[in-house]
């Protein structure tokens, strides 16, 4: 292939983390609406919550046996699909069971995109020769801040979940499936996966990285699911502006994505890690301490650049560590991501009502912290990326995209 199709391979994959963004905030910023129409009780509610993140593991499980046998395109180009249409069903259906239906395809699709977009990705990124993982994790970015906007819309205007709805999924599915034609795969993808020894990646190896994906995960649902209850009750903020740190950290993590890369190459990923983990503690303690409102929004600010660094490089450390089989190392890692999405909003709650909220701040900044017992697992070998150490671009990106 020619250095255009690489190209081609990027912005695709690109738009895919764009459109992911945009279904993901959809869904989860309109989850009152979402209780309203099928009459879902409190008591009830966190049941359909949970099933998504553990059904998106068994997804991601699924994936990584699934890869073996057919390209991450394949499975990419039709996952995608089925997580906008989900996405309407919620919006179209009725009935509990419908719901149930809905949110099931919406988890399993879920946990298929997830993994096989950060398998090209890692492949893409092998093909390059430099970090740009950042880059595709900050279109997801960009996509969460245009689907929380759009769902704003919706709230405000008092609009159903199927008006809501079905002109984004009208938009983006067919923009999505006409990109997938240019999914592209770096040398040493998935003939290389099929290629490589017996047994998939050591865990002994790879547990390092489960450990700081969950923590990752515990600090970022942290903010999305418990900012602005922290920053009104406990800090004393409006109702208004207790809206405003989970868009001040959304917009800090795209900053912080955007440039992401430039700081890879440039000092390479243990010492971004590094930084990233020292300032999202920073903000952490900031949160658990600050006397006001924006004391408060200044520590989410520093959580946002902070954290945002910590994800994409997680998944590219694995495709460094496990060359040969990364895509089955990516899938298993991704299942950290759900773990830590699990864990972390009920984590804080109980510690919030069992002890205060600000103690509870505490903990996810202990645990992020924990990275740093970590950092050398994000080192360059035997792939380097960064820090004068890139190889030229690569011509060959494998195999054709046009089969698919």
């Amino acid at each position: 292939m020619t250095d255009a199709r690489l190209r081609y391979g990027r912005s695709a994959l690109g738009l895919s983390f764009f459109v992911q963004g945009v279904a993901f905030a959809l869904l989860v910023t309109r989850i009152p609406a979402i209780q309203d129409r099928y009459g879902i009780s409190d008591g009830l509610l966190p049941l359909f919550l949970a099933a998504v993140p553990v059904l998106a593991g068994a997804g991601s499980v699924a994936t990584e046996h699934l890869v073996k046998r057919v390209s991450p395109r394949l499975v990419l180009r039709w996952s995608q699909p089925v997580v906008l249409l989900a996405l309407l069903g919620v919006g179209a259906g009725e009935t509990l069971w419908q719901l149930g239906l809905c949110l099931g395809a919406f988890g399993i699709a879920v946990g298929a995109l997830d993994a096989s977009m950060n398998m090209l990705g890692v492949s893409l990124q092998r093909a390059y020769g430099r970090s740009i993982m950042l880059g595709f994790h900050a279109s997801y970015s960009l996509g969460g801040i245009v689907g929380a906007s759009l769902a704003w819309v919706g709230a405000h205007w008092e609009y159903s979940l199927m008006v809501s709805y079905w002109p984004v999924v009208a938009v983006l599915l067919p923009a999505a499936f006409v990109g997938s034609r240019w999914y592209a795969e770096g040398q040493g993808g998935a003939a290389e996966q099929v290629g490589a020894a017996g047994g998939g990646p050591s865990l002994r190896l790879l547990w390092p990285l489960c450990f700081v994906m969950a923590f990752a995960y515990i600090g970022d649902s942290t903010v999305s699911n418990w900012s602005a209850k922290y920053l009104q009750d406990v800090l004393g903020s409006s109702e208004q502006l207790a809206t405003v740190p989970y868009n001040i950290y959304m917009v800090t993590t795209l900053i912080g994505r955007a440039v992401g890369d430039v700081g890879v190459r440039r000092f390479g990923p243990v010492r971004v890690v590094r930084c990233g983990t020292v300032l999202a503690a920073v903000g952490f303690a900031v949160v658990a301490g600050a006397p006001g409102a924006w004391v408060g929004m200044l520590g989410f600010t520093f959580l946002g650049l902070g954290l945002c660094v910590i994800v994409p490089q997680t998944f590219a450390a694995a495709g460094r560590l496990f060359p040969g089989r990364s895509d089955t190392a990516i899938a298993r890692l991704n299942i950290f991501n759900y773990v830590g999405f699990l864990v972390g909003s009920p984590l804080v709650g109980v510690l919030g009502d069992a002890w205060n909220y600000r103690g509870a701040m505490v903990v996810p900044m202990v645990l992020v912290l924990v990275t740093l017992l970590y950092a050398r697992s994000f080192a360059q070998d035997p792939d380097r990326y960064g820090g004068g150490h890139e190889r030229p671009r690569t011509a060959d990106v494998g195999r054709s995209s046009n089969g698919l």
